[in-house]
C-alpha cells in the first residue's frame, strides 16, 4: 500500500466514525424493586419508578488574551454539563382512608423529568510578572499575582405533584 493509500484509508476511517456519533440517553429508567417485602411482609409496598441521570460534557469555553496580561483569562476554563432529571414515581397504598375500608386509595408523588444545565467554576491566574517594560531595559516589572475562581452555574425548574386517589 502507498503512502496515499494509507492516508486515503485513514481519512475514510475517521469520516466514518465522526459520522456515527453514539445515541447518547438522557436518563435511564430504573424501577425499584420491592416485591420481596410485599411477599415476605404480606403487606403493600409502594411503587417506586425513578430515572438515573447521563451527564452530557460540553466543549470548554476557549481561553481569551487581553492586551497586557502574559497568561490567558480563564487559565482553567469553565466546563458545561448538562442532563435530564428524569420523571419520577412514587406511588404508596393509603387504607381506610376515611375509617371504611371502601375508600381505600393510593397517594402518589410525582416529579416529572427537567432538565438540569450546570457550568464548572473556572481559574484566573494572574502572572506576577508585567509585559516588558521599555524604560527598565525591556525587563518586566514586578505585579501582585492575581488569583480568582469563576462563580458555578446551576439551572434547572424542577417541580412535584403531590396526588390522591
Amino acid at each position: 500500500m502507498t503512502a496515499r493509500g494509507s492516508i486515503a484509508a485513514l481519512m475514510t476511517c475517521m469520516a466514518a466514525a465522526g459520522a456515527t456519533a453514539p445515541a447518547v440517553a438522557a436518563s435511564v429508567p430504573v424501577g425499584v424493586p420491592l416485591d420481596a417485602v410485599k411477599t415476605t411482609l404480606g403487606v403493600d409496598t409502594p411503587r417506586v419508578a425513578t430515572a438515573v441521570p447521563v451527564p452530557v460534557v460540553g466543549a470548554p469555553e476557549a481561553p481569551r488574551r487581553h492586551t497586557g496580561d502574559l497568561l490567558p483569562a480563564p487559565l482553567v476554563p469553565a466546563m458545561p454539563v448538562t442532563t435530564e432529571l428524569g420523571s419520577t414515581l412514587v406511588g404508596a397504598p393509603v387504607p381506610n382512608l376515611l375509617g371504611d375500608p371502601e375508600t381505600d386509595g393510593e397517594g402518589s408523588l410525582e416529579s416529572p423529568a427537567t432538565d438540569l444545565h450546570t457550568r464548572t467554576p473556572g481559574a484566573v491566574v494572574g502572572a506576577p510578572l508585567t509585559m516588558p517594560n521599555g524604560a527598565n531595559y525591556g525587563i518586566p516589572d514586578l505585579a501582585a499575582p492575581k488569583l480568582g475562581l469563576s462563580a458555578p452555574e446551576l439551572v434547572g425548574t424542577p417541580s412535584a405533584l403531590l396526588g390522591l386517589h
